[in-house]
């Protein structure tokens, strides 16, 4: 087996999508992993799918160094003190999305806190549940570490190992600035996202019929459980808020602009902010951390045919082009998907030209 910096066993508390996944990821590398659930049915599927033993069995054998806390955000508090008083030997940490509410109940409630870490990996999926679970869902993702006062050294070091044995890349903050951060990059969009899917509850006109990858693209996460999400959005709320605020703000000034557009000034303020979303666009990372700037697009039309990606893929790696990412678009109502590879611009007209040679329709 791999050499980890985790040493057996982990104890991991929920079996969901987290849980599960944690468990699978630790598995692989030769961790023993004892899994918790307060839904036995939920549990037993779990452990029938490899993501760890019962914790039950485990009793009287050995305590766990590390506990993995992935419940939902209304009780994470309750669970983490509870885990800290039944293994006073361990680190526990937690993996909900927001960070200063466990850790206020937590002193709230006189826990020992030098012993707990909350963190969150920023990875996840639109399905729930230990069916969900895989190894490789923190590969490459960031893993955050909130941090307090009486964060010990130790503790710091299981969890970042922790994190990095599961491929995740950990990121130390605080936890006021994580939630903060969650709140415009995570917790927003999900509103953004399901409020735009809610006006499509009131088509009336087939319009939905029209609806291209765009629409699909921004409404992906719309169908995201609204239970979880509630707890999440009420545990972060004035972060939310806040962030909604200043959109609320975006959207009231170009509404205004378009019921204005025969005034002078009307399209510059369009302009302006259509200039403001690409630069935003352009902050968010690429390819190891760079910039989307760096990159050009080509779109490639392939047949709605088994093998066809494949095919464009081994391709594309025959004309010793390196894709920086790629993405793909069904046509509406015909048997053509569209697949847009982004790639350094050095290398945009020697792909375009051999995928030409070999057959492949370039849209773009």
């Amino acid at each position: 087996m791999t050499p980890t910096r985790t040493n057996s066993p982990v104890r991991v508390v929920g079996a969901g999508l987290l849980g599960t996944s944690v468990g699978h990821a630790l598995r692989r590398l030769g961790v023993d992993v004892q899994l918790d659930d307060i839904s036995p049915s939920v549990l037993q599927l779990a452990v029938d799918y490899g993501a760890g033993t019962l914790a039950a069995d485990a009793a009287g054998g050995e305590a766990p160094r590390i506990v993995v806390v992935c419940v939902p955000p209304d009780v994470t508090g309750q669970v983490v003190a509870a885990e800290l008083d039944r293994w006073p030997d361990a680190i526990v940490t937690d993996v909900a999305s927001v960070k200063s509410a466990p850790l206020a109940e937590l002193v709230a409630r006189g826990a020992d806190i030098s012993r707990y870490l909350g963190s969150h990996p920023m990875a996840g999926r639109e399905t729930g549940g230990p069916l969900s679970g895989r190894a490789d869902l923190f590969v490459g993702r960031p893993w955050v570490i909130a941090h307090h006062e009486q964060t010990s050294v130790f503790a710091l070091q299981e969890i970042e190992g922790l994190a990095l044995d599961l491929g995740a890349t950990p990121v130390t903050m605080t936890a006021q600035d994580h939630d903060r951060a969650v709140a415009l990059v995570s917790h927003v969009p999900q509103l953004v996202s399901t409020l735009l899917a809610s006006r499509l509850v009131d088509d009336e006109d087939g319009a939905t019929a029209l609806a291209g990858q765009g629409l699909r693209d921004l409404t992906r996460i719309a169908s995201s459980d609204p239970v979880l999400w509630t707890q999440i959005l009420t545990a972060n709320a004035a972060p939310t808020a806040a962030v909604l605020r200043k959109l609320q703000a975006d959207l009231d000034k170009v509404a205004s602009a378009l019921e204005r557009s025969h005034e002078r000034g009307s399209g510059r303020i369009i302009a302006e902010q259509l200039a403001t979303g690409n630069a935003g666009v352009a902050r968010l990372p690429g390819k190891h951390g760079s910039s989307r700037r760096e990159f050009d697009s080509v779109t490639v039309m392939i047949d709605d045919k088994p093998g066809q990606l494949a095919k464009l893929m081994g391709d594309v790696g025959d004309a010793q082009v390196n894709v920086e990412d790629f993405r793909m678009e069904h046509a509406q109502a015909s048997n053509v998907g569209l697949v847009v590879i982004s790639v350094v611009p050095s290398a945009t007209a020697k792909l375009v030209d051999e995928l030409e040679q070999r057959g492949w329709r370039i849209a773009a």
